[in-house]
């Protein structure tokens, strides 16, 4: 079986906008929708963690990731998770649902495969089973997802799933650039392509091999992590002075995720006028009330965003 379809560069792990009764703002989600592409995001990761999928009813995730598809119509990739269930049969169901939203591929979590931390038998048995009860002509995908508990994947366990041919990218969440690189190497000459989620390594992740970037301040400025990468490679005007700069400010901006995110993004995009409520369902809590200062913190980002896009901009109008 031969897998087309390649999922690299700025891949945004999408926002799920609510309105103020909780329900799935659609209107919300089609302006975010827009908002990736036009800021020149190459690929989506739709009911994915930083959607809150593991809030979302079966039909929820089902009307979501069809409505990612369909607006986004064949203009970049999309791909589709979902996958919230510990029970063979439930996974099944919401991953044949994914695959049936028209995605470019599906993406299984790694904790689910392992749900009762058994070990690689465990997690291959389970892995095998799954396989069996997915469209074998569906592109898959790996995301070691921090919740119920994160669950990376060993050398071997990558390895196996490399050798069905099936896989075409892994959500590294790692958070270690030695780990990263050993994942490339074993990764070399086959579909998958692997995609950093760590914005601390993000930058030497990628000149080390990593197809792209796949964490949560890519729903701030993903144009930026774009021109960071583009530019390392030479696609682009060079300053490495303003590159190096860009680096180190796309580090400590993505700090804040410990404030209350996804809200923080979501008051983000209210204030450009994406979402017109930050209500969240994994957040119970006023995230200003238990983060001081928050929204000073998220001036600062805001205008640091527009103070580079700006020197971006002059650099490449001087190119």
């Amino acid at each position: 079986m031969q897998i087309r379809t390649s999922i690299e560069g700025i891949v945004p792990v999408m926002l799920t906008p609510f309105d103020a009764s909780g329900a799935i703002d659609y209107a919300g989600l089609e302006r975010l929708i827009e908002w990736y592409i036009e800021k020149g995001s190459d690929a989506l990761f739709a009911v994915a963690q930083s959607s809150e999928m593991q809030f979302l009813s079966l039909d929820e995730r089902r009307a979501l990731g069809r409505f990612v598809v369909e607006k986004v119509a064949g203009r970049i990739p999309v791909v589709v998770s979902g996958h919230i269930s510990d029970d063979l049969d439930a996974q099944a169901e919401e991953l044949n649902v994914a695959a049936k939203t028209g995605a470019q591929g599906i993406v299984l979590v790694t904790n689910h495969l392992d749900p009762k931390r058994e070990g690689t038998a465990a997690f291959t048995a389970n892995l095998e089973r799954l396989l069996a009860r997915l469209p074998a002509d569906m592109p898959l995908g790996l995301y070691e997802c921090p919740a119920p508990y994160r669950r990376l994947l060993s050398d071997d366990e990558l390895k196996r799933c490399i050798d069905t041919g099936r896989f075409i990218m892994l959500k590294d969440v790692s958070c270690d650039l030695d780990t990263v690189k050993r994942r490339v190497a074993l990764a070399k000459g086959s579909p998958l392509k692997v995609l950093n989620a760590n914005a601390a390594i993000a930058r030497d992740a990628m000149k080390a091999g990593s197809a792209g970037f796949n964490g949560v301040f890519t729903n701030f400025h993903p144009d930026l992590y774009k021109w960071l990468r583009e530019h390392d490679a030479g696609k682009t005007a060079q300053d490495p002075t303003l590159a190096d700069e860009l680096a180190t400010f796309l580090v400590l901006s993505a700090v804040s995720e410990a404030l209350g995110y996804p809200a923080l993004a979501k008051i983000y995009h209210q204030r450009i006028g994406t979402f017109d409520s930050i209500r969240c369902r994994v957040i119970d809590y006023d995230v200003r009330e238990r983060f001081w200062a928050l929204d000073a913190v998220l001036d600062k980002i805001v205008a640091g965003t527009e103070q580079f896009r700006e020197r971006i901009a002059a650099l490449s109008a001087h190119a």
